[in-house]
Parts: structure tokens; sequence; C-alpha cells
């Protein structure tokens, strides 16, 4: 039944996400050779951000939303990503800022998600950002909304294709006018890589 089996994961996630996290050996797995090539390191320029990493049952299988961000003038225009952002004067800490970017991007009811943690945050060097991933969970399937704005499609994807090791692919991207290797996921046809992907393995690191 999908309604143990996913009561089973948040639950373990919640004790998972309790102890020591496995950081950056786990995100080494999906780090682009940018990470050390750019050499960007955090400065007193640095902003906070944050992401909302949400699980929820649906048909028998259990679901995250990632979104697709619009082609604009920046470094990460169209790039696959958790909804997100940075941090506001107003918000009380990072989970909050996780939560009301999410409501923001694609519409979810935060009063309705329960937070079972943080994973570690993370340096993104292309756009001098700390981003503190949240894990929550919703009992039921949302009805998303994307703000057309900020999501081009919002991306639903189950946990099994996130385990099946053969959607993890190699590729050289051009970054800045730098050529890279960018380890990335193959979901749906769109490469998931950089920072996202750093995310999605620890992630996965935590729940084996």
């Amino acid at each position: 039944m999908v309604t143990k089996s996913f009561a089973e994961l948040t639950t373990h996630l919640r004790q998972r996400l309790r102890e020591p996290l496995p950081g950056e050996a786990a995100h080494r797995i999906m780090a682009s050779s940018a990470r050390t090539r750019l050499g960007i390191k955090p400065n007193e320029r640095t902003r906070r951000s944050a992401v909302l990493i949400l699980f929820y049952p649906y048909q028998n299988e259990i679901y995250l939303p990632l979104i697709l961000r619009p082609q604009y003038d920046g470094v990460h225009a169209g790039q696959m990503a958790f909804p997100g952002g940075r941090v506001e004067r107003t918000d009380r800490d990072l989970t909050q800022t996780a939560l009301r970017e999410a409501q923001e991007e694609i519409g979810i009811k935060v009063q309705d998600v329960t937070v079972l943690g943080q994973l570690t945050e993370l340096f993104i060097p292309p756009s001098n950002f700390y981003v503190q991933p949240v894990v929550g969970m919703l009992t039921y399937r949302p009805d998303f909304y994307p703000d057309p704005r900020e999501v081009d499609a919002v991306i639903e994807v189950n946990l099994t294709t996130l385990l099946d090791t053969t959607i993890v692919g190699d590729s050289q991207i051009e970054v800045r006018g730098v050529t890279v290797d960018a380890p990335y996921y193959d979901i749906q046809g769109h490469r998931v890589w950089g920072a996202t992907a750093m995310m999605i393995a620890e992630l996965l690191a935590v729940m084996k």
C-alpha cells in the first residue's frame, strides 16, 4: 500500500535527518568540475536562500516536484531546480523561506506541509548563494499553480525514477565561456545537474 510505504519513507527521513548528514561526500558524486575551475568562494556578498524538497503520495507512487526555470538573462536560466529562492527580511528562518518561495512559485498550501528536516547547506558559486534544502511532505498530491514569471513547468518525479541508476549520465556544459564536465540525472528528458543534482545525491544517500 502506498500509504504504508509513504508513511515509512517519511518516518525514516524524519529520523535520518536528525543524524549526521553525508554532506560533501554525497555532493561530490554529482558535482561539476566548474566548482573548482571557476574558483569562486563564499564572500561578504554571498546571499542566503532555501529550496523545498516536497514528497507526496499519488497513484501508488511517491512523488516530488521539480521546476523548469524559464529562459532569462541569468546563470540559472532554463535549468531544472527545486522550488525556492532568496531570503526576505520578513522570513523567520530558512524553513519559512523555502515554504514561502514554494507557495509563490508553484502554489502549494504551506499550512498543509509537514517539515521533516534539512539537508546540508550548499554553496552555489555561479550565483554566489548559500542554499538550504528543506525536506517536507504533503499527505496528498497538490494542485500546482506555477508562477509563469519564475516557472516554465512543474515536473512531477516519482521516487522509482530517482532510484534508477540508469538515469545518471555525464556531459560537457559551457558555463560562462568555460567548458566543464557535469554529471546529471536524466529526468523525463531534462538534464538535472549542478546544485540540484548534488542535493538529490545527498537525499538519496540519506534515504539509503
